[in-house]
């Protein structure tokens, strides 16, 4: 604890002198997505703890805070094949305070966020997500946490995107209301004042943008500091007298927030921010074992080699694109065409052998292959919809829409499209042009992993040369975190 008098030191006998404030210590990451693991040069989960402990003095009685903007897991195997068990049990052990609830926290359904909510010694906040026709939270979240640190009782509240129910399956929000930042706000901020709390703090998983727009509001509320996320930024920087933080993604770093409380005026005298990249930690043994017996247990089955690629497949390549797709093609060999979205792909295929546990950091969602029957004229309505957003097998749209063997696409002609259940859900073009799909309950991941296994590659006939590294679609595009 940061402490100040302006007192002279006691002499025996007399009254030592009062504590005039005190400096909290606010330990800040956003989007972990589950990467605990050491991937150099960042120290994963047990060497952002290392630093933690040996450079800023972290202990858990002392004045700190550990928060987190959300979206916690949906990353690498580690944490995707064990739908974020793996992540909450290292977060307890790092001592969270709080999360914001992101996107990407509900991916594995309502009932598994519940049971994650549950289980966690921190509690999940949103303030701006309310059952429907009430002001009630969700069971898997609450409005703010009031907390006492270094003798000064701190207030904490969360605000979820509001563009998160276009990005989750319609059924994960069912029931809910996402209400405007600024309600929530100038609801939630005096039912902390009422509660005590003399420093106001927001965790939001939102970008920059958003934050700043807030910023007057959050001035006029007396909110010192909102953390953030979502768009995996770094940011420090004060507007509006109101600092605005976020550590990018990762785990890669964090931010590191002193505010200090004076009691005698009742007031933060100062908020100071800077941004420490998670390298050259000690790892902490005690999350470095948590994450170990995770990785013994996901390497019994994940670990099977079923591939080998000389050089890395980007993230956001034709080459990786197209291999998704046409692995699709190469599973259901009645299919004319397959669609889905970039956003989904998460992670570069590294290179060297590929496992199972590499296909499943790439593609980390449970989502489905469904089959759809539609007109020329509706896919090409569905596609150039979202033309920026999606990747296509068995089609090309550069230069008109045509067939990969540049024949045209024609109108009234019926195609058989593959898409996931996630893509179908969102887009009513599809739901329109097919109302009643076959569901083949296929793991999208599945078919990628069948069609590497099948060509045996090695390193000396890698999976470079069974790549098709032609554009389909204009590489410019929008990614959604």
């Amino acid at each position: 604890i940061s402490c100040s008098s302006n007192d002279s030191p006691t002499s025996p006998g007399e009254e030592p002198p009062s504590i005039t404030s005190a400096t909290i210590t606010v330990l800040y990451t956003n989007d972990e997505h589950g990467w605990m693991e050491p991937a150099d040069p960042y120290g994963g989960a047990a060497g952002m703890m290392g630093l933690w402990k040996n450079n800023e003095g972290y202990t858990a009685d002392g004045p700190f805070l550990i928060l987190s903007g959300g979206d916690m897991w949906t990353g690498p195997a580690l944490s995707t094949w064990f739908e974020g068990e793996s992540m909450a049990e290292v977060m307890n052990a790092m001592g969270y305070s709080a999360a914001a609830i992101g996107n990407h926290e509900v991916d594995f359904g309502i009932d598994k966020l519940t049971e994650l909510s549950n289980n966690s010694s921190f509690p999940f906040l949103a303030a701006n997500i309310v059952e429907s026709g009430t002001t009630l939270s969700p069971p898997w979240c609450t409005k703010y946490l009031i907390k006492e640190v270094a003798g000064v009782t701190v207030g904490i509240t969360g605000l979820t995107t509001l563009y998160m129910p276009g990005m989750v399956f319609p059924e994960y929000v069912a029931g809910l209301d996402f209400i405007s930042y600024s309600t929530a706000l100038n609801t939630v901020v005096p039912e902390m004042r009422a509660a005590g709390a003399q420093v106001l703090i927001v965790i939001a998983h939102m970008g920059s943008t958003e934050m700043r727009t807030l910023t007057s509001l959050a001035s006029q509320l007396g909110i010192s500091m909102i953390g953030g996320g979502h768009n995996h930024e770094e940011i420090n920087e004060v507007d509006n007298g109101v600092t605005l933080v976020e550590s990018g993604s990762r785990m890669h770093g964090y931010i590191k927030v002193d505010i200090t409380y004076s009691f005698e005026n009742e007031n933060v005298e100062s908020v100071s921010a800077d941004y420490v990249e998670n390298t050259g930690g000690t790892p902490d043994p005690t999350i470095a074992g948590i994450v170990t017996n995770w990785q013994t247990q996901a390497d019994a089955v994940l670990t099977e080699v079923i591939g080998h690629v000389n050089n890395e497949i980007g993230q956001s390549s034709a080459e990786m694109y197209n291999l998704i797709t046409d692995s699709w093609l190469y599973s259901f060999p009645d299919a004319d065409i397959s669609i889905s979205n970039r956003g989904g792909v998460r992670q570069a295929i590294p290179s060297g052998d590929i496992t199972i546990s590499t296909i499943v950091g790439v593609l980390p969602f449970d989502n489905e292959i469904v089959e759809l029957e539609m007109t020329g004229n509706q896919l090409i309505q569905a596609v150039g919809a979202v033309i920026n957003y999606n990747f296509v097998g068995g089609m090309t749209t550069i230069g008109g829409y045509t067939l990969e063997d540049g024949s045209p696409i024609i109108d009234n002609q019926i195609y058989k499209v593959l898409v996931t259940d996630y893509m179908y859900s969102r887009t009513s073009a599809y739901q329109e042009a097919d109302p009643t799909p076959e569901y083949t309950y296929v793991n999208w991941r599945q078919p990628v992993i069948d069609y590497i296994e099948s060509l045996n590659t090695t390193s000396s006939d890698p999976l470079d040369n069974y790549l098709d590294y032609t554009q389909r679609q204009t590489p410019q595009f929008v990614f959604y975190y």
